[in-house]
């Protein structure tokens, strides 16, 4: 319902109430109809269902498959072996991907704990679970509203509702009908579960509870919003599709043929299909990409960015477009002074100005040293530093005056005699002080409210006429920069004055000048900005903010198409499918709600792009939790929107994003490289089994010796190349297209030739090494190492996919040497170890069998590398 637009009379006529509250027996009624001021919980998954999903996988049913079949025939050993690995895969991820959805908790945490309410007449302290619409509650400076309410009355109340709205200012609250229609930051007469009062008091009357609250609504949106997959996941969900679709056909073609042209009793042929299946599959492949992922996680934690979900990190390498949250984001979240205004000049402030120069403006501007005594001696805020972070205890803007005239080095003997306290009843705050011996009442406020009060001003040391039409403009000018502007007036008083009245402001005040205040951008925002659009990716604003500061900060931070900024009202006219028609031209959204920024979201993914979301309040939450990456701030984020986050800014720097954007793309050219890498060396061991089924040959090795190729080589090999460095270039490229496929027609074609060099060379070893009557385990050692250093050698092939692998970049990665001098001892123990002849039917080999696996490794490297330098000019 529209509250705030109902008459008191009218809301407590609505929801049964008086002025007196509810008495005890009705609130206990409608306790009982409207139940319990808390937010639903969704159902979780249990931590065994978490497991169990990663089982969840088409190619790990066929191992399961395969180790079921080995059971039935008695073979535990090798049964034992495939499960072993499966179950390894599985406890990889869940203990890398796992992550405790908690934001509908923090939501809850949010809400107040106690509230004072009217019953029948008397106040009474009560649990906020048991409000109900219609309690008339009481508020102080300090609280959480523990529910939305509608005002009734309100002196100097003021509420920071940034976690709800985005605005960066506090607003000022009154009890006033609104007539028109208001979007959710402009309701000034009402307040919203969640939100903490920064001063003044209030009453009001419970209109909404639970999850018909604002707060309660953004739950909602949460639980109806679902885990979005990652472009990665959906990549290699299709690529499993590719590989399970390959091998299915592979095995009733075989299965047909075996039948119909070899006598091949069942057992033979059951064991020829679990070999197949066990060799074609990539069983490490699922580990190698969560350890690479692993590292680029662990890489971007170095750089204050946590990741919480895995995949999050190579979806970032692909994201084309970031929709930002303004407030704390772009912005610093702190009020600051930008100008001041005199009647001569105007000064742009500059952080890079010394103590110096301050000291110099303050003691030869008459003018400049009026305004910073009048940002001290008029004002009632604080400023602390708690742990080396700046908190204003007070208001904001007020913070801001007095943050900026610390920095001018006054140095004068003061007194605070009278005070007149700000009130929005009459928009401003006078004191009367003694400095230095003299008198003075010191006034700042509304512009307009103190230029209608003045008929005076300070030019230098001299007091002149106003020159209205003169302040007026300079108003304009700045309140398109959209800066809040406050102005001050001072004059001199007798010394025996001693207590200050509001008549004492309406002759004589002398106007000094205005303030430019606003919360400015990050300079790392501005450069991240710049980085983003050389790198192809586009940034978008989207704040509850008001739209003129929107376009302002745009403008500041390099925006492009900012001149057209829309608003949440038109946002609320277009259907989904016209929001999606326009949003990719517009880069700034103003004075949003939480769905607006869900909308948002959805339009531009319509679009086809990879999305990532900002935002601190618990207003952005639904936004993160739909973007395909979300994105909080750490510092002040809200702990919501940190849960409903993929990944969380420790420094609160939008230019970190640009910083893990690097990773990202490090990390998925890295994981194609080593899918590049794994396929063919897969299928190589796959095509053996094909080619001696098809030749009516024995089987060249056994499923626990494929098993063992899969997994140890692939691990130790593929790992290595998550750690080749970023290309240089890969940041001036355009994000690649989302709908990318892996294996595309080069990848194929590589994985075509590649496996089937690497059969052929491990067949014609092993004929070579039959002609030389080799004992069976002796060809079966040697065929395994034959394939290892084939492996290494394309390892080295796969640090560039299509450049050259011979170049300086050669000897950077230790990670790979090291993983290379690991392998070599894996595979010593595997012909020199007795325990490994009893596993995997291994046996000691001489150093001229080790030579034709070098040589045959060998020939693989140089091959590609003359394929890559005949194929470069097509395919890059």
């Amino acid at each position: 319902m529209e509250w705030y637009k109902m008459s008191t009379l009218t809301i407590f006529g609505a929801v049964g109430t008086t002025a007196d509250g509810l008495p005890v027996e009705q609130r206990k009624k409608k306790q009982e109809k409207e139940g319990e001021n808390t937010l639903s919980q969704a159902k979780e998954k249990s931590e065994l269902q978490k497991f169990m999903q990663h089982f969840n996988d088409l190619l790990i049913y066929v191992l399961i498959f395969s180790a079921v079949l080995k059971g039935i025939s008695g073979d535990f050993i090798d049964m034992s072996i495939i499960l072993l690995v499966v179950i390894i895969n599985s406890i990889i991820g869940y203990v890398q991907e796992a992550k405790a959805s908690d934001s509908l908790k923090s939501l809850n945490s949010m809400m107040s704990a106690q509230a004072i309410v009217a019953i029948e007449g008397e106040k009474t302290t009560v649990d906020s679970k048991s409000l109900v619409s219609g309690d008339i509650v009481f508020l102080n400076a300090g609280d959480i509203i523990p529910a939305d309410l509608r005002i009734i009355e309100a002196y100097n109340f003021v509420v920071d509702e940034a976690i709800l709205t985005g605005e960066s200012l506090p607003v000022e609250k009154n009890a006033i009908v609104i007539e028109q229609d208001a979007g959710l930051g402009d309701r000034v007469n009402m307040v919203y579960s969640g939100t903490l009062v920064n001063s003044g008091s209030a009453k009001g009357v419970v209109v909404e509870i639970g999850d018909d609250t604002e707060i309660g609504k953004i739950s909602q949106h949460l639980k109806s919003v679902e885990d979005s997959v990652t472009p990665l996941i959906k990549k290699m969900k299709q690529l499993n599709k590719q590989i399970f679709f390959v091998l299915t056909v592979l095995i009733i073609g075989l299965v047909l043929f075996s039948l119909i042209y070899r006598d091949m009793t069942a057992s033979e042929l059951m064991s020829s299909m679990i070999a197949l299946a066990v060799s074609a599959v990539p069983e490490g492949l699922p580990a190698v990409l969560s350890i690479i992922l692993s590292v680029g996680v662990t890489r971007m934690t170095k750089q204050h960015a946590i990741i919480k979900k895995m995949p999050a990190v190579e979806t970032l390498g692909s994201m084309g477009v970031i929709c930002s949250d303004k407030t704390g984001t772009l912005t610093k979240n702190e009020m600051e002074v930008m100008a001041v205004i005199t009647a001569t000049q105007t000064h742009i402030v500059e952080e890079e100005k010394d103590e110096a120069h301050y000291t110099e403006l303050t003691e030869t501007n008459p003018m400049i040293r009026k305004l910073v005594e009048t940002s001290l001696y008029c004002n009632d805020t604080k400023i602390t530093y708690k742990n080396g972070v700046r908190e204003i205890i007070g208001n904001p803007t007020e913070g801001a005056l007095l943050e900026w005239a610390n920095h001018l080095a006054l140095v004068e003997e003061e007194q605070t005699i009278s005070k007149i306290p700000f009130d929005s009843a009459y928009k401003y705050m006078a004191t009367l002080m003694n400095v230095e011996g003299k008198q003075y009442i010191y006034l700042k406020g509304a512009p307009d409210v103190l230029l209608s009060i003045a008929q005076k001003q300070l030019v230098s040391e001299q007091i002149e006429v106003l020159t209205l039409p003169y302040w007026e403009e300079k108003m304009s000018e700045q309140a398109k920069k959209g800066q809040r502007i406050l102005a001050a007036a001072f004059k001199e008083v007798p010394l025996d004055k001693t207590y200050l009245t509001h008549e004492d402001l309406l002759t004589d005040m002398v106007f000094i000048g205005l303030f430019g205040i606003i919360d400015p951008p990050k300079k790392e925002a501005i450069e991240a900005v710049a980085m983003s659009k050389k790198a192809g990716i586009s940034v978008k604003m989207i704040t509850g903010d008001h739209k003129d500061t929107a376009m302002a900060i745009a403008k500041e931070i390099g925006l492009t198409n900012y001149q057209h900024a829309m608003i949440g009202a038109d946002i609320e006219k277009m259907t989904d499918e016209e929001l999606a028609e326009v949003v990719m031209a517009n880069d700034v959204y103003a004075r949003t709600t939480p769905e607006h920024k869900l909308r948002l979201v959805q339009a531009i993914q319509k679009n086809g792009q990879i999305v990532g979301m900002t935002g601190d309040g618990v207003n952005d939450a639904p936004a993160l939790k739909q973007a395909d990456i979300g994105i909080a701030m750490g510092i002040k984020g809200t702990q919501v929107t940190k849960d409903a986050a993929d990944m969380v800014l420790a420094d609160d720097n939008f230019a970190t994003i640009i910083s893990a954007v690097k990773e990202g793309r490090r990390v998925y050219d890295n994981l194609k490289k080593t899918i590049y890498f794994s396929l063919p060396t897969a299928f190589a061991q796959g095509l053996l089994v094909v080619v001696s089924l098809l030749l009516d040959r024995p089987l060249p090795l056994t499923s626990v010796q494929i098993l063992w190729l899969n997994m140890v080589t692939t691990i130790t090999l593929s790992f290595a190349l998550g750690f080749e460095p970023l290309d240089p270039t890969a940041m001036s490229k355009k994000p690649r297209d989302p709908k990318e496929n892996i294996l595309n027609a080069y990848a194929i074609f590589r994985t075509a030739y590649v496996s089937i060099l690497l059969a052929t060379l491990g067949f014609m070893v092993n004929d070579f090494l039959a002609k030389q009557g080799s004992s069976e385990t002796a060809m079966q050692t040697t065929l395994i190492m034959t394939i290892v250093c084939g492996q290494v050698f394309y390892m080295l092939n796969c640090r560039e996919i299509h450049k050259s692998a011979l170049n300086k970049g050669l000897f950077q990665n230790s990670v790979l040497w090291l993983s290379i001098a690991v392998l070599i001892v894996l595979q010593a123990l595997l012909i020199f170890a007795p325990f490994m002849h009893n596993i995997l039917g291994t046996t000691r080999i001489d150093l001229n069998y080790l030579a034709f696996a070098f040589l045959s490794g060998l020939v693989v490297f140089v091959i590609v590398e003359l394929e890559k330098l005949l194929t470069r000019s097509f395919v890059q």
